[in-house]
């Protein structure tokens, strides 16, 4: 590193320079200040490990910023909540020189201003490799937040977009072939995820009963939410949306696509939904199954019904 901790902190702020009215203390002090929130407050964190989460030599660091906070950015969006505040905590290894982490902290900004909040603080430590571990804090009108344990019998399972594009762009970005252009749009669609904020808002406003965002596998995630609610499932897979240069089991356990998996109560929550995120943000919304009292099932086109394997990517055992 070729800046002191002070100075590194100094050229951060910098890039970090102005916040909102709700912040009344930012960077540069022992911890941040905000003013209080009118809702419930909604908090998550989330770690990118190199070596795990990302490859530096196959990643930017301003692409890697930016994810850093869509990913939190995402679980907040959820819960049905806005997103306010975020914190970083970001230990950096002896490769690592001054100008990969303003790139760093460049992209954090860039996806800060795109999900309307403020980052307000963090730490520095040295480390053998770099981890990113961010913090969000959200804001909910009281007693609504979407939780997973929400769906009921009955409930028609929906997801927001397309599946399978970032496992997709992993392979292609791990690939010794030249990308064509269709194969740079997966590669930016792992880089790059999209939080839906709007759109769990709007899924919201329809009833969503239920509601998990898609970071491990929709098998895998559908089968927590599933848990979590004591119900059951009856999954239509021909009806998943699998983005193009995508494989169905890239859909269906490849993860970080951050879509938004949500139960709504009818068929005219569905058709209401839909056309408000077709008009308001361009973004389908697919229903891809109903919920049952148990049983986790999954159905083809040839009308058989399989057991749903809950397959996606456990944490702490690899590919599930």
């Amino acid at each position: 590193m070729d800046l002191r901790e002070d100075e590194l902190l100094e050229a951060i702020r910098r890039v970090l320079s102005g916040a909102g009215p709700e912040v009344v203390v930012g960077v540069g002090d022992d911890a941040a200040v905000l003013a209080p929130p009118t809702g419930q407050q909604v908090l998550t964190t989330d770690a990118l490990v190199e070596g795990t989460h990302f490859e530096r030599g196959r990643t930017s660091a301003r692409d890697l910023g930016a994810k850093a906070i869509a990913v939190n950015v995402s679980d907040i969006a959820a819960m049905g909540a806005s997103p306010r505040a975020a914190l970083c905590a970001l230990t950096l290894s002896d490769a690592i020189d001054a100008a990969w982490v303003m790139e760093l902290f460049g992209g954090m900004r860039e996806a800060c201003d795109e999900y309307a909040l403020w980052l307000v603080g963090g730490n520095l430590a040295r480390g053998r490799d770099v981890t990113i571990v961010v913090t969000v804090i959200g804001e909910v009108a009281p007693g609504r937040a979407v939780l997973r344990s929400g769906a009921r019998p009955g409930d028609r399972l929906v997801v927001t977009g397309e599946l399978g594009a970032s496992a997709a762009g992993l392979r292609v970005a791990r690939s010794t072939a030249a990308p064509d252009a269709a194969q740079l749009q997966l590669v930016r669609a792992h880089a790059r995820p999209t939080a839906r904020v709007g759109e769990a808002a709007v899924l919201a406003r329809h009833g969503a009963t239920a509601m998990i965002d898609v970071s491990d596998g929709v098998a895998l995630d559908l089968s927590r939410l599933c848990a979590a609610s004591g119900v059951g499932v009856r999954l239509e897979l021909d009806a998943v949306p699998v983005a193009a240069g995508a494989t169905r089991a890239e859909a269906l356990g490849g993860g970080e696509d951050y879509e938004l998996l949500a139960t709504l109560p009818s068929e005219e929550a569905v058709t209401g939904a839909a056309s408000d995120l077709s008009s308001g943000f361009g973004v389908a919304l697919t229903r891809i199954g109903v919920m049952m009292d148990e049983g986790l099932v999954a159905v083809a086109g040839d009308g058989v019904e399989r057991a749903l394997e809950p397959a996606g990517w456990e944490h702490f055992g690899g590919r599930a």
